[in-house]
Formats: C-alpha cells, structure tokens, sequence
C-alpha cells in the first residue's frame, strides 16, 4: 500500500535531518541552510491535488524594481521545477506545485534541492539589483565607524570601487546564471 503523501514528506524530512514544524496536518514549516542567504524559510502545503511548496527568497527590493523582477523573469526559464514570484507585497518567492502521486523521497529531495539552490544562488544578485544603496550606505558607514564588513564581502568589488550603479549586477543579469 502506497504513503500517504504527508507521512511521504514527514519521513523525507526526518530522513534528511531537517527540523520541521507542522501547526496543522499537512503543513509543513522548516528552513533550508545556505551559502550565500543563511536561511531560506520554506512551508509545505498538502492540498486535495497538489504538495504546494512556498519559499521565502527576499523582502520586495528598494530600488530598481523592474530590472530585479525581469531578471527573476528570465530566470525562471531556465530553472528546474520552481518558479519565483511575488506575494501581494512585492516579496520574492519561490514556488512550486507537485501532483500528489508524484511525492515520493526523489522528487521531494529534487524540489528541495531546486528551492535551495535557487534561492541561494539568486540571493547576491537580486541585493545587488535591488537594494544597492542602502548595501553601499551600509558599507559606508561600517567603513567610517572601523566596523566588521564580513557579512558584505560578497559586495566587496563594487563597494569599493566608482558608484557603477550595480554594473556588477547588470552584467551577471545580461549573462545569465
């Protein structure tokens, strides 16, 4: 006799050693460890048809709104399973639907994977498009004060560099992952 789906996700969870919430049957709640974003909070919805997957990514950007959501844009079509998207504020998701037969311990581990590797590699990308000011009035003043700018290193070539107006960025987005 096949799993249930939820007892499919409770036993992969468990198996990859991922701590997990679930506040009500079917709903799962866990975060996925990263490089580059520390954290990426993910919730698991099992629903009459479909596991939803819902992966916060980053808060609406700051600035330059349209380049950040058309690089986001062409960049799901070159992604595996998931797909990123805004909520009702501008925040940045991933999100992905699963048929219910499809559940099982590899298609779950691929989903999880696409989620974590997306978001983590995106992450410098869309700070870098969308919140450039503010990383470089940060950078500035941890400069001015002596203070640490380890969590900024990744910023490091164009902080210290001419304002470029996210030059770095725009040549990664016309690139491509």
């Amino acid at each position: 006799m096949d799993q249930q789906p939820a007892d499919v996700v409770r036993q992969h969870l468990a198996e990859s050693e991922i701590e997990y919430d679930e506040p009500e049957p079917g709903i799962f709640t866990f975060s996925l460890p990263g490089e580059r974003k520390q954290q990426t909070p993910v919730r698991l919805d099992i629903g009459p048809h479909a596991l939803g997957v819902h992966a916060f990514v980053c808060r609406r950007p700051d600035e330059e709104f349209e380049r950040v959501y058309r690089w986001l844009l062409e960049r799901n079509m070159r992604m595996y399973a998931v797909a990123f998207g805004l909520d009702h504020h501008g925040d940045i998701y991933l999100d992905a639907r699963l048929p219910l037969s499809m559940v099982n311990p590899d298609e779950l581990d691929r989903l999880l994977g696409s989620v974590l590797t997306y978001s983590d590699e995106s992450f410098n990308s869309i700070l870098e498009l969308g919140f450039e000011t503010s990383i470089r009035k940060e950078w500035e003043w941890r400069i001015s004060r002596g203070e640490s700018t380890r969590n900024l290193e990744a910023f490091r070539g164009w902080l210290e560099g001419p304002d470029r107006s996210g030059e770095s960025a725009t040549a990664e987005a016309e690139a491509g992952p």
